[in-house]
């Protein structure tokens, strides 16, 4: 009998240690603390004017409060290879760690005397912005992160004539066991189309070259992609540039491929909108869909609420609905995640942040 307990003991641990169990464990432990443990959202945006990191905590997922008074937690010069960053994205790995994957662009650099062209390479061979990397960053703490710039073209041979790369965004594939990112690539001034990558557990190199994560089925742009896991189910909100820009969806019973394509335009602007990122209302079956209005000046967010990814009810703009920006403006490219009353309270404090979380 002892033989046999030490044997099941053995074997247990043995499975345990699988990719593909590993990542069921660590799912239903992010689902645990996701539902039951979190009182705050935080919000991380960034501002054209400085081209780098902001934040703003909120306790009710309504009205959201930058945690410096508007001004950048990170500045971008000081962790960008071109010394300025664009659409942050945060996600909370299953053990708990905070991942930041922002793009590594400057579209002002030349008139702030950071370079002498327009972009780093000729526009009319590689198009607008043409950079070619990211910046990938991790935290325990949302305090104190660790820094890693990646360069696409230097990591993969065969990509030294990208011509962009943007909007980074990090899930964790449970079947795989690994981080993935996903992100919009292009080859020179070609069409922008969203592809993937593994990344390693320090969250610092690529570990596959780029992939294609989903085809349009028309000859256009697309760009922005934000997944969300309900269920059984994969929910991508990315845009489009098929007449005026703005949020499409496509489902999948897988991560990474499988993308039905949807007709329905899930905004509700007259103007241009880009950059979907969708969150839950904690402690209820609702999602948010948040996206930027890059058609409007000033810019702003806009915001719809679902229960079940079909139908969705306007809640208007930020400071124009029932969604509330109260110590800063213009937000450009938007993501929101759940935290701890602990981590939103040592965040506050840290920015001298008079909030309390419970």
């Amino acid at each position: 009998m002892k033989n046999f307990l030490n044997f099941t003991f053995l074997l247990t641990l043995i499975l345990s240690c699988s990719p593909k169990t590993k990542g069921n464990e660590q799912s239903a432990q992010q689902k645990s603390v996701s539902d039951h443990s979190m009182s705050a959202y935080l919000m991380v945006y960034f501002k054209d004017n400085d081209h780098s990191l902001h934040m703003a905590l909120s306790d009710d997922g309504y009205s959201f409060t930058d945690i410096n008074q508007g001004k950048a937690v990170i500045a971008g010069d000081t962790i960008a290879e071109q010394k300025g960053i664009r659409d942050p994205h945060i996600y909370r790995g299953p053990d708990g760690t905070f991942y930041l994957a922002m793009t590594d662009l400057h579209i002002f650099a030349k008139r702030e005397g950071i370079r002498e062209t327009e972009w780093q390479r000729p526009g009319e061979i590689y198009g607008w912005g043409n950079n070619r990397g990211f910046v990938l960053m991790k935290s325990n703490d949302l305090i104190n992160w660790s820094t890693a710039q990646i360069r696409i073209d230097k990591t993969f041979e065969g990509y030294d004539e990208i011509g962009c790369a943007w909007a980074p965004e990090t899930i964790y594939d449970e079947e795989e066991g690994k981080l993935m990112l996903y992100y919009t690539m292009r080859r020179k001034n070609g069409l922008n189309k969203m592809y993937y990558s593994y990344v390693n557990d320090e969250f610092n190199k690529l570990l596959t070259a780029p992939q294609l994560i989903f085809q349009y089925p028309k000859e256009v742009s697309y760009i922005d992609a934000d997944i969300t896991k309900v269920g059984g189910q994969y929910h991508m909100f990315y845009t489009p540039h098929d007449g005026m820009p703005g949020i499409k969806q496509a489902v999948s019973d897988q991560i990474n491929q499988n993308y039905k394509y949807d007709s329905t335009w899930y905004d509700s602007e007259p103007e241009a909108s880009e950059a979907p990122n969708v969150w839950k209302r904690i402690g209820k079956e609702k999602w948010v869909l948040m996206y930027d209005i890059y058609g409007i000046q000033p810019h702003n967010f806009g915001f719809r609420e679902t229960t079940d990814f079909k139908n969705f009810d306007d809640l208007g703009h930020f400071n124009e609905g029932a969604m509330k920006a109260t110590n800063f403006s213009s937000p450009k490219h938007g993501t929101v995640i759940h935290l701890t009353a602990n981590e939103a309270n040592k965040l506050a404090e840290h920015w001298d942040l008079d909030m309390e979380f419970e």
